[in-house]
């Protein structure tokens, strides 16, 4: 019998609080709105008809838009027409399931794919009378956040039940480390469902720019991320007290004229206060996307210290710059830096002097770092790029589609 040609699919992605359109940054803007753009921008390049649904946020967005890309992105009408924080979305989950069902209806997709918790809630009701199958990619698990976060996790308290109730329904899981995949089966999910397909990076944007640092300018350390405690930005300002003829730079967080009016801004300055390196320590607030791979190459080392990263995309971004990464021996961070050849692993709760040792120790050998940031880059060409990315994910769809999708795009 001969086997039916693969063919372009209709690729509904999911993504309720994570615009493919939004501008970086926000408390709620990050990684997530990252990879379903790109996700999406390399499926269409591979000829998929590509819809992103997410939630409408402002009365003054058109229904519809299409991007320069050729990906549509539809505005889904549930709950109120203004930013709402993401733990205070659940609500209207039954809402914008209920959309969902009535467009997948009239025009029926080939694969869901839906992205956190919440779209998984949604995509499944929206699929359930289609036989449409559901892919689900959590980007963050409750579980993790209720385990480092406690009594200040704001998530809804149903949310761990229902991430598990979304394991056993979806047809398959994509998860994005190795430890993600650990925590999922721990929940009950089927091993033999979950596939790995990590996040990735744009390696023509971030690639080794000419540093433009003075010659007497002092060794630069970088951090970058959102202004959360969680992020561990509070170590590396303690840290750095050990460091001398080091500055720290801090990228993320609101515009820099508004990080005056940022509690979590303050508290840092607090620690720098303490530890008496408020001289050393430079906070810059939002900086825009395009500028990024300059500021990751003028670092002489990225430090990436979160007490739990359920991905992290940063020290990706960074390696591809040539930049090598410090990084705590968490979540996918265990699988993207690779210790002793891109950077350094240490402990997430470790002591402030060893850590203040391990970067010296590095500031102090330019033919070391050398070598990392060359194996970072090519670590990152050849396992996180968006077309790695686009294949991984696409080759799940086609083995769920009844007729076989393209997977790969023709290089």
């Amino acid at each position: 019998m001969t086997q039916p040609k693969p063919r372009p699919g209709r690729i509904a992605l999911v993504s309720e609080h994570a615009s493919p359109l939004a501008e970086l940054g926000g408390p709620d803007a990050g990684g997530q709105n990252v990879y379903v753009a790109q996700l999406a921008r390399h499926l269409v390049r591979r000829g998929h008809d590509v819809t992103v649904y997410t939630r409408r946020d402002s009365p003054d967005v058109p229904a519809t838009v299409r991007t320069p890309h050729g990906v549509k992105v539809v505005h889904v009408p549930a709950g109120p027409p203004t930013v709402v924080p993401k733990d205070e979305l659940f609500a209207w989950m039954p809402e914008f399931g209920a959309h969902l069902a009535g467009m997948w209806r009239r025009t029926r997709p080939d694969v869901v794919h839906a992205h956190f918790w919440m779209s998984g809630l949604a995509a499944l009701a929206g699929a359930r009378d289609t036989g449409v199958p559901v892919v689900q990619t959590y980007h963050a698990l409750g579980t993790v956040k209720r385990r480092y976060q406690g009594t200040e996790d704001t998530s809804p308290r149903e949310r761990v039940e229902i991430e598990a109730r979304i394991g056993a329904e979806a047809d398959a899981i994509i998860a994005t480390c190795a430890d993600e995949v650990d925590e999922l089966v721990a929940m009950g999910v089927d091993r033999s469902r979950i596939g790995v397909v990590p996040c990735g990076v744009d390696t023509g944007q971030f690639s080794p720019r000419p540093a433009a640092r003075r010659p007497d300018a002092p060794r630069r350390l970088l951090a970058v991320g959102r202004l959360v405690p969680r992020k561990g930005f509070d170590r590396a300002i303690r840290a750095l007290a050990g460091v001398p003829d080091a500055e720290l730079v801090i990228a993320g967080g609101p515009e820099a004229p508004l990080l005056f009016a940022d509690p979590e801004a303050e508290r840092l300055r607090k620690v720098a206060s303490e530890h008496g390196v408020t001289e050393r320590v430079r906070m810059l607030g939002c900086v825009p996307q395009h500028l990024m791979p300059s500021l990751l190459s003028s670092a002489d080392l990225l430090l990436s210290l979160p007490r739990y990263e359920p991905f992290g995309i940063v020290p990706i971004e960074a390696m591809a710059c040539g930049t090598p990464v410090v990084a705590t021996a968490v979540g996918g961070q265990l699988d993207t830096v690779v210790d002793g050849v891109t950077g350094i692993h240490v402990p997430p709760e470790g002591d402030d002097h060893e850590l203040a040792g391990v970067i010296r120790a590095l500031l102090d050998d330019p033919a070391r770092r050398a070598r990392y940031g060359a194996a970072g880059r090519t670590h990152a060409l050849a396992r996180f790029t968006w077309d790695e990315v686009a294949d991984g994910v696409a080759r799940v769809y086609s083995r769920l589609s009844p007729v076989p999708l393209l997977s790969e795009v023709a290089r």
